[in-house]
């Protein structure tokens, strides 16, 4: 609980927070565009990141059962506000809010802060969940994001020519012939995860040195907000509530799932959007509040969130 503090948490969170001001920076001064960096994140960066976590994390059983649990519950929540959201918004609109609201920021964001509230086996619990969300991302998240905007057989297309699911299986097939990667090469793929962290959050801060007003979209705002820091708690809390009645749950898998539900909205929120072109300004501008709002707010939920489960 003493990892819970907010001095302890306030720096690495506005360090994150910097990386947006940094990308922010980078496309005023330095006229980067941020499009080619989506896409090296969707189709390199994110797919080694994962293919290293999973190969040095060994996957069980159990720990895909996590993976299992959390890409079923994102993808729930997701197809139920998408058939919600067609009554309120529009077909790009929809897309956004139903593609954000099955996922959150947790690697990006929540990794790091798993890395300073988390023993070294609870980081490699909560990789294994965060690894089911991804995959939501990738699969039905994409293919619900893409339906904003392409046909039925375009959105399966651009989901079969994403990279994640193919190292995810190339990683678990691996992993079943008991295949042990050279040291130099797993030592080669180190630099990927902080690479996914900065550039994920950058890439925020470049999406917003190119918003204007039109993008401010408050009904837009107001759902994601809601959706993320007021669903989200209550279905990890849920989880971890009905776990405890199954199994023997263990206060490292329960911090992992409740840190699930307290990260900000997803940056991948925009790495999406701009790949698939649907209103990525206006994904950038929930991102950020989401974000803005996270310094304060994670403390304060986790520990409520641990009370409830009587785990404080």
């Amino acid at each position: 609980m003493e990892n819970l503090a907010a001095t302890t948490l306030t720096g690495p969170l506005l360090m994150l927070l910097a990386y947006v001001g940094l990308g922010w920076l980078a496309a005023q001064t330095l006229r980067v565009d941020p499009r080619p960096i989506a896409t090296l994140l969707v189709y390199l960066v994110a797919p080694l990141t994962f293919f290293r976590a999973l190969m040095a994390g060994g996957p069980t059983p159990d720990y895909l059962l996590l993976t299992l649990i959390l890409f079923t519950v994102s993808s729930a929540i997701a197809l139920s506000v998408r058939a919600l959201a067609g009554r309120h918004f529009g077909a790009q609109e929809g897309a956004l809010l139903a593609f954000s609201a099955g996922t959150g920021n947790t690697g990006y964001f929540g990794l790091p802060v798993a890395m300073i509230v988390l023993p070294p086996e609870g980081v490699t619990l909560y990789l294994f969940c965060i690894l089911g969300i991804t995959l939501y991302e990738f699969t039905v998240g994409f293919y619900v994001s893409a339906r904003g905007q392409f046909s039925v057989r375009q959105s399966l297309t651009k989901i079969a020519r994403l990279p994640l699911v193919y190292a995810f299986l190339a990683a678990l097939l691996l992993s079943h012939l008991n295949v042990a990667l050279p040291t130099a090469l797993m030592t080669s793929l180190d630099v990927f995860p902080a690479t996914y962290t900065l550039l994920g959050m950058m890439i925020i801060g470049m999406t917003l040195s190119q918003v204007t007003l039109a993008a401010w979209d408050p009904r837009l705002v107001a759902a994601c907000v809601v959706l993320r820091y007021g669903l989200w708690p209550l279905a990890t809390l849920a989880i971890v509530l009905l776990l405890q009645h199954v199994v023997a749950l263990s206060p490292a898998l329960a911090m992992a799932i409740l840190l699930l539900g307290v990260v900000p909205m997803a940056a991948n929120v925009v790495v999406v959007a701009m790949e698939l072109g649907i209103a990525p300004q206006k994904g950038a501008l929930a991102v950020l509040i989401t974000t803005l709002m996270a310094p304060f707010l994670i403390p304060l939920y986790l520990r409520a969130m641990l009370n409830l489960a009587g785990l404080a």
